[in-house]
């Protein structure tokens, strides 16, 4: 290794490079996502898991879990507003899309350092089971959006325990 390339990689600091890691990581979680939902890509355009340009924005980390008789879905959106911000529910897959704006236009060449990221995603995550989409509640509050979701009558009767023998 040339001594520029290893200063290079002794220069990289922990934070720098589980960002990169948890790029790859929600890239390849969308990737997989659209591969099983759509097998043969889009061939009049650009596929959705291809990143428009490499300084777009991350794709929000969710939590999914079960309340009570509810299913509760956390996003983190730091900086967005609630208008930029859209929930639909298709079957058992909730999807959330929405924009991340930047507040003003800044010359590239001004920056001594961008990590802030602006742009567009979409996030679509599997529920574990049938819920009351007429009665879905989603509130947005300090860049969080919580999504609960009643489970169907049926949804609550599928957990059994099983006996281990």
């Amino acid at each position: 290794m040339a001594k520029a390339e290893e200063k290079a990689v002794a220069t990289k600091k922990p934070g720098e490079i589980a960002s990169r890691v948890e790029d790859i990581e929600h890239w390849m979680e969308r990737f997989m996502d659209d591969m099983w939902r759509r097998p043969f890509p889009n061939l009049c355009g650009r596929d959705r898991w291809l990143p428009l340009r490499p300084s777009s924005v991350r794709m929000p980390s969710l939590d999914v879990y079960e309340e009570g008789d509810s299913v509760v879905v956390k996003t983190e959106l730091p900086g967005m507003k609630k208008e930029d911000v859209e929930v639909n529910l298709a079957g058992e897959t909730l999807t959330i899309k929405g924009e991340k704006k930047d507040d003003k236009e800044v010359k590239e060449d001004n920056y001594y350092r961008r990590e802030r990221s602006y742009g567009s995603f979409l996030r679509s995550v599997g529920l574990p089971g049938e819920v009351k989409s007429d009665e879905i509640k989603a509130s947005f509050k300090d860049g969080v959006l919580e999504i609960r979701m009643p489970k169907t009558e049926e949804a609550k009767r599928k957990s059994v325990s099983v006996k281990i023998d």
